[in-house]
């Protein structure tokens, strides 16, 4: 069914991590019925993306459809981490208006900040919602006054400033306009979004225009272009422009209901289409009709900031899980990427692949992903990118948000001076919770969350956002212990681990295979130590009553991907293939 314009709402949901933008969705779905009676419904229905299932965050912006008392409601979820700001600002384009969800309990954070400044600078006018309102220490009125602060402080207008605002509990399902309102259904998020949000402009009439958000792939219709069509409408077997130059034909057109896409045989000004035929297109391209050629500005996104270094596995164990294990193949993979998500900035060497993103995390779903296909690779440590600046280097400067609880608070502000940090606010809540700011830089942060943890039992919360470039800050602490190396290959033996424990953190169990420098743990002290975890126990006549039995190992550490690209030193690298992550020396 097509709707016209004035027919149509297109909105974004936007937030920090965590503060309920999937859950949200997946109740607006729920109570719009978008699902058939018989339809199992999971939870994070929208985070459709296995590592997204497994991480327990949104990755890429997701696309659906409401059709709300005869009104199309077009809904895109965006990530809420700070290292995927990229999809965030690839869809605002899209539309116009977005739901800023606030937790009434924490009220805004630092990716608050980043997502709003970005719909800010496009004219957008939010719809604030105040979420969590059940929580237990909720104080949205306390949260609303930081929202309007936070406005004002990123130069929203004075029509910006004026905006609506509710409560919701998205996991219990209700919205409501006024606080003390009965707690019923969403029913007043969605008379909001009708009556607030503005239709698309554009004329229905005119010539078709389009400008491509984002990219996907399918294996039977190739490349994938999706925009909200800005102009006319577009018909199946129509000939389009292509960039000012070239012509194609569309050979298919998609649409959302709920979250599937459905075949339609046209698309029209205000709704977000997927379009198949378009071999060539990527992100920010331009699409018209052959009767008026025109060309729109090409949509800026922020650059990357960290980049990897990857090479072939050429350790003693490669090939022995992967099925691809060649540079070529590796090239390919990353040039395809390359080509869909314009996020990642990707240089090919001689020997070598640059990859630069957002962050670790960026880099590590990005590899994640490319492991399970099959592929094994190395990596080195990542590094920061810098620019030139009048004849001056500057890095990368990141906007840090902490929470600790205050006794750990001394201990995380004297780290972090130490890595450059600069204290912007402290305070601490009744609670017990300190909270505090850092401007520091991203090299500053390299290899510092996982001792973060440690430090805070596991009670520490650190985000952290990139905010500007700044003059180079000089030298930076790095890891303070080093790597328990093994000296010869073969099977861990219980015997040589347990005599090892003393020296340091094992990262290997027995009968775990290793080779001769593999890193098998992390050594008490600053320098690295060969060790011998394949030692036998020498066999004699002698037998000591019941020591022979009594060996007691402590489980090994087991590193994530992103952790271990947060742990190696420069002189270091991580082995990736589908099954397993080693540590070893690059010299290996």
């Amino acid at each position: 069914m097509a709707f016209p314009p004035e027919k149509i709402r297109n909105v974004a949901i936007i937030a920090h991590i965590d503060h309920g933008k999937t859950t949200l969705l997946d109740c607006l779905l729920k109570q719009a019925n978008a699902f058939a009676a018989h339809e199992k419904i999971p939870d994070r229905v929208m985070d459709s993306y296995d590592q997204e299932r497994e991480r327990g965050i949104t990755i890429f912006a997701k696309h659906t459809s409401i059709d709300y008392e005869g009104t199309r409601i077009n809904i895109i979820d965006t990530p809420g981490h700070a290292d995927f700001g990229g999809e965030v600002e690839r869809v605002l384009g899209m539309v116009q208006c977005v739901l800023l969800l606030i937790d009434a309990r924490e009220g805004p954070m630092p990716q608050t900040r980043f997502v709003l400044s970005k719909a800010l600078k496009l004219g957008l006018k939010p719809i604030v919602v105040l979420n969590k309102i059940d929580r237990p220490g909720a104080t949205p009125d306390k949260a609303l006054d930081a929202t309007f602060d936070l406005f004002v402080e990123l130069g929203a207008s004075n029509e910006q400033l004026d905006f609506i605002h509710c409560y919701a509990s998205a996991l219990n399902g209700y919205a409501t306009r006024e606080i003390n309102d009965p707690h019923e259904n969403m029913r007043p998020l969605f008379d909001l979004i009708v009556e607030k949000v503005p239709p698309p402009p554009g004329d229905p009439t005119g010539p078709f225009l389009m400008q491509v958000a984002t990219i996907g792939y399918d294996n039977f219709l190739g490349r994938l272009a999706c925009g909200r069509i800005l102009r006319g409408s577009v018909h199946k077997a129509d000939t389009v422009v292509h960039n000012s130059t070239k012509e194609v034909k569309i050979t298919r057109i998609q649409s959302y209901s709920g979250l599937q896409k459905i075949d339609v045989d046209d698309a029209s000004c205000g709704d977000i289409a997927v379009l198949a035929g378009l071999e060539d297109v990527t992100f920010g391209d331009t699409l018209c009709s052959p009767q008026q050629i025109e060309q729109l500005p090409s949509i800026e996104i922020e650059e990357p900031t960290v980049a990897i270094r990857m090479q072939v596995n050429t350790s003693p164990f490669a090939g022995r899980e992967g099925k691809h294990v060649t540079f070529n193949k590796l090239r390919e993979r990353l040039e395809k990427e390359a080509r869909a998500n314009i996020t990642y900035r990707i240089d090919i060497g001689q020997d070598f692949i640059s990859v630069a993103g957002r962050g670790e995390l960026h880099l590590a779903v990005l590899i994640e992903a490319i492991r399970r296909e099959g592929y094994e690779m190395s990596l080195g440590k990542p590094q920061v990118l810098t620019k030139e600046v009048e004849g001056k280097t500057h890095e990368p400067i990141e906007h840090v948000h902490i929470e600790v609880p205050e006794a750990h608070s001394g201990a995380v502000i004297e780290e972090l001076s130490k890595r450059k940090g600069e204290m912007q606010s402290l305070a601490t809540d009744e609670h017990g919770i300190t909270r505090m700011e850092f401007l520091m830089p991203t090299r500053g942060l390299m290899g510092y969350r996982n001792s973060f943890l440690t430090m805070t039992r596991g009670e520490g919360i650190l985000t952290a956002i990139f905010d500007h470039f700044a003059p180079w800050k000089g030298e930076m602490p790095s890891r303070s212990n080093g790597s328990l190396i093994a000296t010869e290959g073969g099977k861990a033996t219980p015997y040589a681990l347990f005599n090892l424990q003393p020296r340091g953190t094992l990262f290997v169990s027995p009968t775990q295979e290793v080779y001769k420098g593999m890193i098998v743990g992390e050594h008490n002290r600053d320098n690295d130590l060969g060790v011998n975890v394949v030692k036998e126990k020498k066999l004699t006549n002698v037998r000591a009553s019941g020591s022979d039995e009594n060996v007691i190992l402590t489980p090994p550490r087991r590193f994530t991907l992103e952790q271990a690209i947060d742990w190696i030193a420069d002189d270091e690298c991580i082995e990736v293939t589908p099954k397993t992550i080693r540590l070893r020396k690059q010299s290996t």
